[in-house]
């Protein structure tokens, strides 16, 4: 009870300022579809609707619905479907977008639908004609995780390296704007941010050396407001830390959504590993791979970064979501972003500094040692691969967490993750970069982490300490992404095909769905309308696994192929 009280104290308040939000945007369109204000974007975390892709800004995947509870979590239903085309085979990646009753939700190959949030009724869809240039440089399935709103807008970045602008309401194309050209390793598979007036992207393509970029345009126009290469050149800060020339096809890609503070007006984006993926070919630090950039949001300027891994040679991506978080460690609070690394740690960032407060490993961790009391990474050098020689390290490519959504609970200070645990080996090969070409300099393989009890789990982490707090365990990989909500439950899907409400203070299982029509690499996300609390998810097994992901790729051949959102309430 005390628990359920420290919830309702916590978000009385933001509930409030949400519904007066929400009644003032409903004078700005028309009555039925609530205009997405940036007010109502700054106050996301307090309302229950499910705005932009964590849910809020801070990037927690937390909804303030409580509804369904510890109690009655087993009494859940599915209340409606709806089922996609059969011939999209590939992985369904994105969160359900909710607004007022619309829902957004996109498919492989960038298709847009959206939906009634309570009846499933088909409302419109946007199906583009995507060249097959626009398919040729994509790494990791031809995937999109979905939409930003703003005003009455909906914003869809497409593998073409496209942006679009479509009426929220009619499907309607009020703009689109070529970003880059598809075909010589640019891309875009991630859900856009949109932001006082702008909407951020930024592009897969670092397997194929593609400089990376975060571009920002405006939401009426798609005029360029802004753009930053994640690669500096030779003239910019940090352009010493790359050999002569490389830099223009560095990789950095910045290929999952960034968060954002309102008050500090400053995003928080990822970057991506640096190219080629063999390090003896591109001696010095290679910033801003593998980084965190805090950034102004009015310019792009980089105010402060911080780099997990230097000298990257294992793919080890810096882009997995920086979460904003209060925290309290060794009796010192905190603003922190919080940030679970395919390196294998388990980091919190003071946001206002950019200086490391404590790297814990979530997995078993042997290319990076730890960390320094500055945060600089201990890199061990004996697990650099080279042309000619082989090494074994932990975790592989994919990471101890991989783009999976991980969610943060603020009222039990309990992070959720999805965890991969998986060790490999990689052999240094001859490389040399060819535009629209892969650029990796290197070989590799997978094997289970010794000593594990499968390849996935959902683990949870105690923010103010760093230490786990318990763990589900399964054979398969866990790619599912987390939701977390204020009834004490955190949601998330599993390759064998079923969505999972785990007590978020315990682990245990509280309701396990009847068997889905494929396996879940999507985040749910969790909405009331008319009083009434729902949580969606796509089902669609595809995406990096099923590629790359060997003995993880042979014992999930069996799970089917095919998209369908559910939607379940009690």
């Amino acid at each position: 009870m005390k628990r359920q009280n420290q919830r309702l104290a916590r978000y009385a308040r933001g509930a409030a300022l949400s519904a007066l939000g929400l009644a003032f945007a409903g004078t700005a369109l028309a009555a039925d579809y609530p205009a997405v204000t940036q007010q109502r974007l700054d106050d996301a975390a307090h309302a229950t609707d499910w705005l932009t892709y964590y849910h809020s800004y801070g990037g927690d995947s937390f909804s303030p619905a409580k509804q369904i509870d510890t109690a009655n979590a087993k009494s859940l239903k599915m209340v409606w479907s709806h089922k996609f085309p059969a011939d999209l085979t590939q992985g369904f990646e994105a969160t359900p977008i909710v607004n007022g009753d619309y829902m957004y939700v996109t498919v492989p190959k960038d298709g847009v639908y959206a939906f009634n949030a309570t009846t499933g009724k088909k409302l419109w869809d946007y199906i583009p004609t995507l060249s097959p240039l626009s398919f040729k440089t994509v790494c990791c399935d031809v995937v999109n995780r979905g939409v930003a709103l703003y005003g009455n807008r909906l914003f869809v970045a497409l593998l073409s390296g496209q942006v679009a602008a479509l009426d929220a309401q009619s499907g309607k194309v009020d703009w689109k704007k070529q970003l880059v050209d598809p075909g010589i390793g640019y891309a875009f598979t991630l859900a856009p941010l949109a932001v006082d007036g702008k909407v951020v992207v930024g592009n897969s393509g670092g397997e194929y050396g593609a400089r990376g970029f975060i571009e920002a345009l405006d939401t009426k126009t798609g005029d360029v407001a802004w753009k930053r290469y994640t690669i500096p050149s030779p003239t910019e800060p940090g352009g010493n830390t790359w050999p002569k020339g490389m830099y223009l096809h560095g990789g950095g890609a910045a290929w999952i959504t960034g968060t954002y503070d309102p008050a500090r007006k400053q995003l928080y984006w990822g970057v991506g590993n640096p190219g080629p993926w063999l390090a003896e070919l591109r001696p010095g630090n290679n910033l801003y791979s593998d980084s965190l950039l805090a950034m102004n949001v009015g310019t792009g300027k980089i105010d402060w970064h911080f780099q997990y891994t230097p000298h990257d040679s294992w793919d080890y991506d810096g882009v997995n979501t920086a979460l904003r978080a209060h925290i309290r460690y060794h009796g010192k609070d905190y603003n922190a972003l919080l940030h679970a690394d395919r390196n294998g740690y388990f980091m919190a960032i003071d946001q206002d500094t950019g200086k490391l407060i404590y790297a814990k490993p979530f997995v078993k961790a042997t290319s990076v040692l730890g960390y320094t009391k500055d945060g600089v990474a201990i890199v061990n050098k004996t697990k650099y691969p080279s042309v000619g020689k082989t090494i074994k390290t932990c975790p592989e490519f994919l990471g101890g967490k991989n783009w999976w959504s991980m969610s943060y609970d603020p009222v039990d200070h309990i992070a959720v993750i999805p965890t991969l645990h998986a060790c490999g080996s990689y052999n240094g090969t001859k490389v040399s970069y060819m535009q629209g070409l892969p650029y990796l300099g290197e070989g590799f393989g997978i094997v289970p982490e010794p000593g594990s009890k499968g390849y996935g789990e959902v683990q949870a982490i105690n923010v103010n300490t760093g230490k786990k707090v318990w763990g589900h365990w399964s054979k398969m990989p866990w790619n599912g992404g987390i939701a977390t909500t204020a009834g004490g439950i955190a949601f998330s899907g599993s390759l064998g095909g079923h969505l999972y409400a785990f007590d978020t203070a315990t682990g245990k299982v509280l309701w396990k769905s009847p068997k889905l029509a494929s396996g879940v690499i999507a985040q749910p996300s969790v909405y009331e309308v008319g009083g009434k609390e729902y949580v969606a998810v796509l089902a669609g097994y595809g995406g990096a696994n099923p590629i790359w992901g060997g003995p993880m790729a042979k014992m999930t051949k069996s799970v089917p192929r095919g998209g369908t959102l559910y939607v379940f309430a009690l």
